[in-house]
């Protein structure tokens, strides 16, 4: 059983157990987050698509929340004495998922 769920712009194919860093979510470590908007399911080898969303719930437990790694990036104009250096760390949640109801 699979399904493809969407969150934070972006799609996700998912089935229980997987572990996914998705976009950072306001939601304690340990609590449970319910993703609503499935756009596919798979059960028992029958293929349900949504039209655009299917009636069905993912049912995932927050692990952490954390920041990726930290991408430089530089800014350069050459002859003209014009350099910036910035990072960036982009937070996310790792998430589990635990249920996939239809």
């Amino acid at each position: 059983m699979f399904a493809v769920i969407k969150t934070g712009g972006k799609q996700y194919l998912v089935q229980p157990g997987d572990k996914l860093k998705i976009e950072k979510l306001d939601k304690e470590p340990g609590k449970e987050v319910v993703f609503s908007d499935v756009l596919l399911l798979e059960k028992n080898k029958k293929l349900e698509i949504g039209k655009p969303t299917i009636k069905a719930k993912v049912k995932a437990k927050v692990l952490k929340q954390d920041k990726y790694k930290k991408v430089i990036v530089f800014k350069y104009k050459s002859k003209k004495r014009y350099h910036k250096k910035r990072g960036h760390r982009q937070p996310y949640t790792l998430v589990e998922i635990k249920s996939i109801e239809a």
